[in-house]
């Protein structure tokens, strides 16, 4: 088991962790890699499944050496760089070389920010024969192709090492002018990034997107004021992604990184460029770990485990190996912060709640009572794919799998009985009045709107009268269900509950079993309205909490347009067009 020191309840009233507790986590995992690093030192290949790139040994090494580096470079004993410069000598010549679009290059980033954050410790106590060979491995980064996304900043985090050792300085400094530059075409607004050429938001936006910009800058001495602004900017909405304990929003591919999500948080605070108050920072991170560790992320042996609660192929992709977790790594930037920084030093302060519409990536992001949502009219993947293409994600829920009944989706109802996935996305904009939210978005056939007040969605979508449609609600592991009519009520063992009610367009309503489940349980059930519209309108409420909400909204459906009515009479008409404010 891991050996953490005791809580302190004083400084940290709803975690008891401190950063003792986050420097012996670090120095847990380290020892519990040890056994399985190669006798030459430069690879440790973990047990478990192989990654499709088969770096699994590079990788080990790669972000396990970045847990260490940022311990030594935030105060740690040097001692756990040693078996490190082991590897560095040998590794040269053992590590698969650098290739267009080849997990190499993406190891190569966390070996060459490890080397920078400990360079008195390690890079300057090598001979120059070994630095010459350890730099010409880093350097052939700059020859090859990044993958389209943001590969295209591991070169800038090479490049700034090896600028600042003299190391290929005019192929450094060029790699650095491109990485940076190709990313602007990426940015959406509202302080997010697209994963490249898509709508692909996701953690890549925090873990990566943000964090080497701003840590090449740090690190550097360059100012970079134009990505700090904007990091500070995407703080104001991603801090609202995490629940009450920390818990961070299910959405998107790696999220075996899991705690990765915590790495432009601490890095704000390291910085200066957040939002939030250190107590706040320093109070979703720390719960955010803990969360975690309380749901076997860790084995019995200390390693990382390959899902989301524990063992979970679901949670995974083709390029996932035995040591992908590792990339939580990055949470531990958050160390850089010296032991007196207010980070560490102030009064854990609960997590931000409240709204925010965010047009550039079609979002609506709401935290209220301990749970985060994302209702989603901006993100669309590459293809149809239950991380991205789904209407609505949280961090107490996740989608059900492809070859289940896909939960939190609309769509027409072929002869089969299936729904159409949802295809390719339009966003139709997203804003705000006072405490109401809304996001549109237009896919083949359907114009779709959500609307948030409270904790009650209003979903709204516009097809060819005469079709048959489903709407499928949260999805809960677990879960009993209640039917009535046109509402479909689940409640799981811990008293969350989602339901689902129709409102106009609907016929039925059911309970439907996903038999995989979610990355939270399996089985799950999932609510489901299924009808015919006679006029083209389909309207429903859907709620996911732990309260009583009110669910006494009514509509106003005409041929053009839908007007929803609060209990207060509060309105708000939806066209064609969208919202009309």
């Amino acid at each position: 088991m891991l050996s953490l020191p005791p809580e302190d309840r004083s400084l940290s009233p709803y975690t008891g962790w401190t950063r003792a507790h986050w420097e012996a986590l670090a120095d847990g995992l380290l020892a519990a890699v040890e056994p399985y690093r190669s006798a030459d030192g430069a690879t440790i290949r973990l047990p478990g499944r192989a990654s499709w790139s088969d770096c699994d040994g590079l990788e080990g090494f790669a972000r396990t050496f970045l847990i260490a580096a940022f311990r030594v470079a935030g105060g740690g004993p040097a001692e756990l760089l040693q078996p490190y410069r082991r590897g560095f000598v040998s590794g040269p010549g053992v590590w698969p070389a650098v290739a267009d679009r080849f997990q190499p290059m993406v190891e190569a980033a966390s070996l060459a920010l490890g080397l920078w954050l400990t360079r008195e410790q390690l890079w300057d106590t090598l001979t120059d024969a070994e630095r010459e060979r350890l730099g010409a491995y880093l350097a052939t980064v700059f020859d090859h192709e990044p993958a389209p996304n943001n590969w295209w900043l591991f070169p800038v985090i090479v490049g700034g090492f090896l600028a600042g050792v003299e190391v290929e300085e005019e192929a450094a400094r060029a790699a650095i002018e491109r990485g940076l530059a190709r990313i602007e075409d990426w940015y959406a607004g509202d302080g997010w990034y697209t994963d490249g050429d898509n709508r692909g938001f996701d953690h890549y936006n925090g873990w990566a997107l943000h964090f080497y910009p701003v840590l090449y800058g740090l690190l550097s001495g360059v100012s970079m004021p134009g990505h700090e602004s904007r990091l500070r900017m995407f703080l104001e909405s991603y801090a609202l992604m995490f629940g009450a304990h920390g818990e961070p929003l299910y959405q998107g591919r790696s999220m075996t990184y899991r705690f990765a999500t915590l790495a432009s948080l601490m890095l704000g605070a390291v910085t200066g460029r957040t939002p939030l108050s250190p107590g706040a920072t320093r109070r979703l991170a720390s719960g955010s770990v803990r969360y975690f560790l309380e749901h076997d992320a860790l084995s019995a042996e200390n390693l990382m485990t390959m899902g989301w609660f524990g063992q979970d192929e679901a949670t995974l992709q083709p390029y996932s190996g035995s040591a992908s977790p590792y990339w939580a790594a990055k949470a531990f930037v958050g160390l850089l912060a010296p032991a007196d920084h207010p980070l560490w030093t102030a009064t854990e302060e609960p997590g931000p709640a409240g709204l925010a519409a965010l047009a550039g990536p079609g979002l609506i992001v709401q935290n209220r009572d301990g749970v985060a949502r994302v209702l989603n009219h901006g993100i669309r993947h590459d293809r149809d794919d239950p991380l991205y293409d789904r209407y609505a994600y949280s961090t107490h829920t996740g989608p059900t799998t492809v070859a289940d009944i896909p939960d939190n989706h609309f769509g027409l109802v072929g002869a089969d009985g299936t729904a159409a996935p949802r295809g390719v996305l339009k966003p139709g904009g997203a804003g705000r009045r006072g405490e109401i939210a809304w996001a549109a978005s237009i896919t083949d056939g359907v114009e779709s709107v959500s609307v948030l007040r409270g904790t009650v969605e209003v979903r709204v979508h516009r097809v060819a009268a005469g079709s048959r449609v489903r709407q499928t609600g949260w999805a809960l592991p677990g879960a009993t269900a209640q039917v009535d009519n046109l509402s479909v009520a689940l409640t799981a063992p811990d008293r969350l509950r989602s339901r689902l009610t129709g409102l106009h367009g609907y016929d039925t309503a059911a309970a439907l079993e996903a038999t995989e489940g979610t990355a939270f349980g399996s089985p799950a059930l999932v609510p489901a309205l299924d009808g015919v519209t006679e006029d083209g309108w389909t309207v429903s409420l859907a709620v996911l909490g732990d309260g009583d909400d009110p669910m006494d909204i009514r509509v106003e459906v005409g041929a053009h347009r839908v007007t929803v009515v609060w209990p207060d009479d509060e309105r708000l008409t939806i066209t064609s067009r969208g919202p009309q404010e």
